[in-house]
């Protein structure tokens, strides 16, 4: 579906592209010059009902359902082996679309499809288990895979947030419709058609596409969902949450963070400022990780400030496609005027000092796209708006500590527990610190560091549940117990009720 200008997507719906029932569209623009790269369709209720129930039969379909643990891996193979041959594919448009160093898209797009074979792995290496229970009896488990996942993914990061979803959907013999950003919908779009193409059956991942509030919201809502997947705001996750919940589905929300880093004054503070630079500003600061509270042990603190400020300046900022450029803008003009507004109340409500970015770049090649210059702000306290409030942005705050105890009460001051970094060279410390923190993920002299094998996911108001490892896996199953009883003696509780021991 195209105009003789402009590429026109419609919904990928029980294998192939369709239309809309619904006539208007949404312009997808290149962040970085404001171009319109394409326009996509915008979903109806009727839309989502489609995909539901064409994820739902190929979920009870014979070329799905039927298929054993260990050919349905082979195919998962396959599809990564695909996925894998077009990786250049990816980067490129995952770059234009969402504005990401293409450094970046093929450093972590690159690692995608290996997702996809360790969960293939987990589809083979399955096992029930065997439960002693009193008496003569045999109690055994049967899983059987829960059935259609609806996936909401963001702006920040298309191809791997679907990814952390979509592999244990396939490997358990679910089946899926995915709701990706209005913003970033292009490589989901394409990778669903890809798929398609290497041989997975129809209506098995359904794309549709249009706005939260509309699209996001039938599809969190639908009765047939037996789970939501939403990476996003907190706000988004209570709002879809609760729609999903009304009909008990199971739910995994990834939402959002400020994460904090203790850098205590044992370690080497270039590399202290090397991880800041890198944790912060990866991806133009828009992820539920970033780096957003460099708290520092005071005996290194001024020259912490000072070579993070000068670190900052450094940053390459440019059209992202362009390899040699460090920092591309941030997705939509909203999301600039975002961090502009941040930085506004830094400088006027909080009266935290600016020492490096806060403004707009002034490269006029730059001024179509959406760039912030990386910001840091140094003397931040703990009751300050930009230490407690996700910027999602290239916006990093750097706060004073003492002591440890300081340092952790600092580090657990916030509503979220998605992800914390310590940096030091004390093992004793980095695991009594690491177990003190109040989160889901914890990287000790590292940030950013995912594995498919390794657990992903927050606490309080950074959500529920864990994507990768067994853990995401084993939570698109229900659990079925069967308990067999082994003997033929004769029953009959009515006649000889008082001496029958039971539970029930």
């Amino acid at each position: 579906m195209a105009t003789s200008t402009t590429p026109v997507h419609g919904l990928f719906i029980d294998g192939s592209e369709v239309p809309a029932s619904r006539s208007d569209l949404l312009d997808v623009v290149n962040p970085a010059t404001g171009t319109l790269l394409a326009r996509i369709s915008h979903a109806s209720d009727a839309d989502v009902d489609r995909a539901v129930k064409s994820a739902s039969a190929a979920f009870e379909g014979n070329a799905w359902a039927g298929l054993s643990n260990r050919t349905r891996a082979k195919l998962i193979n396959k599809l990564a082996d695909v996925f894998e041959a077009h990786l250049d594919e990816f980067f490129q448009l995952e770059t234009l679309n969402n504005g990401r160093s293409v450094n970046e898209t093929r450093a972590q797009i690159s690692r995608l499809p290996d997702f996809l074979r360790y969960n293939a792995g987990l589809a083979i290496a399955r096992r029930d288990a065997v439960i002693p229970v009193d008496g003569n009896y045999l109690n055994y488990t049967i899983r059987t895979p829960i059935g259609v996942v609806g996936n909401s993914t963001p702006f920040n990061h298309p191809l791997m947030i679907m990814m952390k979803s979509l592999a244990p959907t396939l490997a358990s013999g679910c089946t899926t419709v995915v709701k990706p950003s209005e913003y970033t919908p292009l490589t989901t779009l394409r990778l669903a058609a890809l798929f398609v193409e290497a041989g997975l059956p129809q209506g098995v991942f359904n794309v549709v596409t249009g706005l939260g509030p509309t699209t996001g919201r039938a599809l969190a809502e639908h009765p047939a969902l037996a789970k939501w997947v939403l990476t996003g705001g907190t706000e988004a996750g209570r709002i879809t949450g609760a729609l999903a919940g009304h009909n008990f589905a199971h739910q995994t929300l990834e939402l959002g963070g400020k994460t904090p880093v203790l850098v205590f004054d044992d370690f080497n503070v270039d590399q202290a400022v090397n991880y800041a630079a890198f944790g912060a500003f990866i991806g133009a600061g828009q992820t539920c990780i970033c780096g957003s509270r460099q708290i520092v042990q005071e005996k290194i603190y001024d020259e912490f400030v000072e070579k993070l400020a000068a670190k900052a300046k450094t940053i390459r900022i440019g059209n992202p496609i362009d390899p040699t450029v460090q920092l591309g803008p941030v997705v939509s003009a909203r999301q600039q005027q975002r961090v502009l507004n941040y930085i506004k109340i830094g400088l006027e409500e909080d009266r935290a000092r600016l020492v490096a970015g806060g403004r707009i770049p002034t490269d006029p090649s730059l001024q179509n796209g959406f760039f912030v210059e990386p910001t840091v702000f140094a003397d931040v306290t703990a009751d300050m708006r930009i230490f407690q409030e996700e910027v999602f942005g290239p916006f990093v705050s750097i706060t004073r500590f003492s002591t440890e105890e300081e340092g952790l009460a600092l580090a657990n001051n916030s509503q979220f527990g998605l992800a914390g970094a310590i940096r030091t060279n004390n093992l004793t410390r980095a695991h009594r610190v690491a177990a003190r923190l109040k989160c889901g993920i914890v990287w000790v002299n590292d940030h950013h560091r995912l594995d498919p094998a390794s657990p992903w996911g927050g606490v309080k108001d950074s959500g529920i549940g864990r994507e990768c490892g067994t853990e995401s896996f084993d939570q698109h199953f229900e659990t079925k117990s069967v308990m067999l009883r082994m003997e033929d003696s004769p029953f009959d509780w009515y006649k000889d009720t008082a001496n029958q021991p039971r539970l029930n």
